[in-house]
């Protein structure tokens, strides 16, 4: 566990660090465009992006849709609570740390190998207020005292799917006495064709919270993709037409959908308990060439 397996190799003129970890295959790729950017790849998988010199920098589609959400949780550079289920290279920590500053943040991340290499590869600002805790993801939220977070983000995959535990009514219910009454709640999902875990997922969290929104490629929305989804929740209102204009003015344009049209897109799913709860779908092996 943790031991190196090739250590560090030649990979697109630059060098590679190549560890094993808990989860797979951990592979810290260089970013030939920007000189301290690296890319984490977990077994094939691109897990996240990190700018050490630009940490507010989000490479991936789906971290900008949630960096979209971090900016619209509180007035420009306040500091907030933020609990992150899923750590990967810490990019979205990094993010409210430094749009942020004197932001408190726990990262509750399972792979405490990937912590390890995280950490000594891509070091944190010592100055950022940021626990990594290395535990399962409903044990790590279970110690969040209650009404202590802004902002709850779930970003958690086990080989390229989410786990089922992080899925149903039960995990939201934690999620909720986590969150400060005006909290959101924040989650990275994945699905494709024919949408019957998104569809589940939004309708178990219109199970729990008052207001929802999706962010999400169209192409997705349509079934004509797998792809990522960003599901927003919280019981206050939620900046829907300024998360609108930010995910329309991205590289790769995100629509945002909410209120009655989300309902109709859920088709009459069911919300997802414990008992009934899957891992979301294995993405095609093709998203990844």
């Amino acid at each position: 566990m943790g031991k190196s397996k090739g250590g560090r190799r030649r990979q697109a003129g630059a060098e590679a660090v190549v560890e094993s970890v808990d989860g797979g295959l951990a592979e810290l790729i260089p970013d030939r465009e920007r000189p301290r950017a690296w890319t984490l790849v977990i077994d094939g998988a691109p897990q996240s992006h990190v700018d050490l010199d630009d940490p507010a920098y989000l490479s991936f589609e789906y971290q900008r849709r949630l960096g979209h959400v971090i900016d619209l949780v509180a007035p420009p550079g306040r500091p907030v609570h933020a609990v992150h289920l899923g750590g990967g290279a810490l990019t979205l920590a990094r993010y409210v740390a430094a749009t942020r500053p004197r932001s408190t943040q726990q990262v509750v991340e399972r792979d405490g190998p990937l912590v390890q290499l995280v950490r000594r590869e891509l070091p944190l600002d010592p100055n950022a207020r940021i626990r990594v805790r290395s535990t399962d993801a409903r044990e790590g939220l279970a110690k969040v005292p209650d009404g202590w977070a802004d902002l709850v983000i779930t970003d958690v995959f086990s080989g390229a799917r989410t786990p089922a535990h992080l899925t149903s009514t039960e995990f939201l219910d934690d999620v909720r006495r986590a969150l400060k009454p005006s909290g959101v709640y924040a989650a990275n999902l994945a699905d494709g064709p024919p949408l019957a875990h998104l569809r589940g997922q939004i309708a178990t969290a219109a199970a729990r919270f008052e207001r929802l929104a999706l962010v999400a490629d169209p192409a997705v929305l349509r079934g004509k993709r797998f792809g990522n989804a960003v599901l927003v929740a919280s019981d206050h209102p939620l900046p829907t037409a300024e998360l609108t204009r930010l995910a329309a003015s991205d590289p790769h344009p995100a629509r945002v959908e909410h209120g009655r049209t989300l309902t109709d897109f859920t088709g009459g799913a069911a919300p997802v308990t414990d008992l009934a709860a899957v891992a979301s779908p294995a993405p095609p092996a093709s998203v990844f060439r």
